[in-house]
């Protein structure tokens, strides 16, 4: 019974539980179809997110870099327009510097012979480690330790004995060695001190003997010895600060007779004022562009600045000196340049000015237009400096030709040379004419009784001023004066002469030399006569008198009386 419904349970089972497994089978399909479903779907989301998020990135990476780039080019602009701006600032301050070259110049403190002093600069001895002695040994440092008890007890009392014998001679060692070097510590020491003082005496020795030729220079410059006041001037124009750009080469020469300095000062080239006013940036070709300078304006600044130049100098040589011993200055302004027809270096004078104290110090400097100023003057300046149109200065500078010896005085009775004081008339007249003729003229003396004041007669294209020239002779021995000057004006005018020579063993005073140049008048003093006698004849001849050296009294009428040979 038992197994029957058992197997009737069975048989009912079967059925249901297939029936089960496949409804089971298709439920299961469904939710694995959903999950699948379901699970593509998050996947596309990922891939979206992330597509988007790459977009973002993509997209503010871009953001960045437009950005960047756009501060780039801002940065690129305001480098530029500042380095425009850097290099206006530059034209400015060098055309600032040029303005300034004769108002900076007033503001200084004139120099003095004081202002030359040399002051040693002492060098500070430092000995080094050779001032710090070495600390001395101390027995506390060699003193072996007491023994103990103990080693009393088992003989330790003869073993420090001999533990302190040894440590005795060890610090009496050391004693001695720290003397050792202690002496020669202390004889390095005073060598170092005798070498720094040894030093030192030679840098005040150097000091003393430079002060000491300052001092007879000072003397010698006091007394108007040539020497001594061209030096005085030379460092004055040394010390004179100009802009870069300027060169600083210069000669000098003083005239005791005339108690005047002349100059003869290189010129700053054209180059030296800016052709361009400044610079702007353009920012739509990414250039930048200089701003030019009108040409009327860089020509009128470059004649402004050698006006200054001309006005400073003289302003730093009266300013500087007394007038006991300066009473005037010469300025010569040249330019070393080249030819543009030879291209050969040619030297130009573009400006020539002489001026004496009291008109000068009648100035107010600070407020005057400068070539208005030498206008005022009657300097002889360049029509058109910066376009190099020369003139021909007021004295031309030769050195050797301002000289006469020092000694003439004292040897001409002993000298071997021939003496032109000492020729009578006719030889010295004569003298004169081949002079003359050895120039390039055409030249011959006149009847002594018929010469009316006119000494000899020369023609020639290349002397001096060229066409008929009426030369004097004058042998004197003192200054020939302006009244000798106006005779020959006249005698030129009888003869309708093109130019007069004067000719003098002696010196001219400025007041000659003004009008001479005003009249076609060439002087020969007696330094350049005796320059040309060498030059031009092969003969050494002494002019037999020399201007004294001590100033005259500060009196500029012109006598010009003969000295007591004629």
């Amino acid at each position: 019974m038992t197994d029957e419904v058992s197997a009737i349970r069975f048989r009912l089972s079967v059925p249901r539980i297939t029936f089960m497994k496949n409804h089971s089978s298709a439920s299961d399909r469904r939710i694995c179809g959903m999950a699948q479903r379901g699970g593509r779907s998050e996947w596309e989301r990922q891939q979206a997110a992330a597509r988007r998020e790459a977009e973002r990135a993509a997209k503010e990476e871009a953001r960045r870099e437009k950005e960047a780039e756009r501060r780039r080019k801002q940065q690129h602009v305001e480098d530029q327009q500042k380095r425009s701006e850097d290099r206006t600032r530059e034209v400015e301050q060098r055309v600032a510097a040029l303005d300034g070259a004769l108002p900076g110049a007033l503001q200084r403190a004139p120099l003095r012979f004081d202002d030359l002093v040399v002051k040693p600069k002492i060098p500070r001895f430092d000995p080094g480690r050779l001032d710090t002695p070495e600390f001395q040994p101390a027995w506390a440092e060699y003193e072996p330790e007491p023994p103990g008890l103990f080693s009393l007890l088992f003989g330790g009392s003869a073993r420090h004995d001999r533990e302190v014998e040894r440590a005795k001679q060890a610090f009496q060692d050391a004693v001695t060695a720290h003397k050792e070097r202690e002496s020669q510590r202390l004889s390095a020491l005073s060598k170092a001190r005798g070498e720094h003082a040894a030093r030192v005496r030679a840098i005040e020795d150097e000091a003393r003997s430079e002060n000491a030729l300052l001092n007879t220079r000072s003397v010698e410059f006091a007394q108007g010895r040539p020497e001594a006041v061209e030096w005085f001037v030379a460092r004055i124009l040394e010390r004179s600060a100009y802009p870069e750009g300027f060169p600083r080469k210069f000669q000098v020469a003083y005239r005791p007779q005339n108690r005047d300095i002349v100059v003869e000062l290189e010129l700053p080239p054209t180059s030296v004022i800016p052709d361009v006013r400044g610079y702007k940036y353009v920012k739509t070709r990414d250039a930048i562009d200089p701003i030019p300078r009108p040409a009327t304006e860089v020509k009128k600044r470059y004649a402004q600045l050698i006006a200054s130049v001309a006005l400073r100098t003289l302003h730093e040589i009266l300013s500087a000196t007394p007038a006991d011993v300066v009473d005037a200055v010469v300025f010569n302004g040249r330019l070393t340049t080249t030819d543009r027809a030879t291209g050969k270096t040619t030297l130009l004078h573009l400006l020539s000015v002489e001026s004496e104290r009291a008109e000068f110090e009648d100035l107010v400097l600070s407020k005057v237009d400068a070539v208005a100023c030498l206008k005022r003057l009657n300097a002889l300046v360049s029509p058109n400096p910066y376009d190099l149109e020369a003139i021909e200065p007021l004295i031309e500078f030769d050195l050797k030709r301002f000289r006469f010896a020092d000694d003439i005085d004292v040897v001409s009775d002993l000298d071997s040379r021939k003496n032109l004081l000492k020729l009578n008339p006719t030889e010295f007249e004569h003298l004169v004419r081949e002079l003359f003729s050895a120039m390039g003229a055409e030249a011959w003396t006149t009847l002594p009784s018929k010469d009316g004041g006119v000494d000899a007669v020369a023609t020639s294209k290349n002397i001096f001023f060229g066409g008929v020239c009426l030369i004097q002779a004058k042998r004197w021995s003192n200054l020939v004066g302006l009244d000798a000057v106006h005779a020959l004006t006249g005698v030129m005018s009888d003869h309708n002469a093109t130019t007069g020579v004067l000719v003098t063993t002696s010196w001219f005073g400025r007041a000659s030399e003004q009008f001479a140049q005003r009249n076609r008048i060439k002087l020969i003093n007696g330094a350049e006569l005796k320059h040309l006698i060498k030059e031009h004849l092969g003969i050494d001849v002494v002019p037999g008198v020399a201007p004294k050296h001590k100033p005259r009294a500060s009196n500029n009428k012109q006598t010009g009386r003969p000295g007591p040979t004629q």
